[in-house]
């Protein structure tokens, strides 16, 4: 998948829970969103784009959600 609509999509995602008061709330809800119903292929990909790029393109608690993402061991 494109990285560029990977991007959308998680921005998509953390507009929808911008609205919680406490950004690290808003990170972990969508940290947890993408753990659970994006395909490994797809988590790897956005990770990889942080990691290589510093997340260009995540915003506010979207990038956040993601540095969570990269921070968690691989599973083989």
């Amino acid at each position: 998948m494109h990285i560029d609509y990977l991007i959308r999509m998680a921005n998509d995602i953390g507009t929808f829970f911008a609205s919680d008061p406490d950004p690290s709330a808003a990170a972990a809800s969508i940290h947890n969103h993408i753990k659970r119903f994006w395909d490994p292929r797809m988590r790897a990909q956005i990770v990889a784009h942080y990691q290589q790029t510093s997340g260009t393109g995540l915003e506010g608690a979207t990038l956040t959600a993601i540095e969570l993402l990269a921070a968690e061991p691989v599973k083989s």
